[in-house]
């Protein structure tokens, strides 16, 4: 009899370097909808409800995100009888993105057009 096991969606390679490490750590901010959580996160505590009427998106899809960016560190949680609110779990996080902010604006016409990134290189 064969026993089943459970694979967890999340799985690191058996030795990731740490260049590897970072560039994932990276690519949780990559997605638009991630980046906007924290932002928003960062501004104040907020609801997964609040957090699909700020967004526009669907609350599984949200859910989703949160997870993700739960496992991952950028996020906390904090419950209130039935309702989970989320947190900025450090607030470098925010000075990340302030810091991409100000890179950017001396390079977004590149990056806009930049292909490359958008096919993964």
């Amino acid at each position: 009899m064969t026993s089943l096991v459970l694979e967890s969606p999340f799985r690191l390679p058996p030795a990731p370097s740490e260049p590897e490490l970072v560039a994932k750590y990276l690519r949780v901010l990559s997605d638009p909808i991630r980046l906007r959580i924290v932002e928003l996160v960062a501004d104040e505590e907020r609801s997964v409800g609040a957090l699909v009427d700020a967004l526009g998106v669907a609350q599984p899809k949200v859910s989703n995100h949160l997870a993700c960016l739960r496992w991952c560190g950028f996020v906390e949680t904090r419950r209130e009888h039935r309702t989970i609110y989320y947190r900025l779990a450090d607030s470098r996080v925010s000075e990340i993105i302030e810091l991409a902010r100000g890179l950017l604006a001396e390079n977004a016409g590149h990056v806009s057009a930049c292909r490359r990134v958008d096919e993964g290189c």
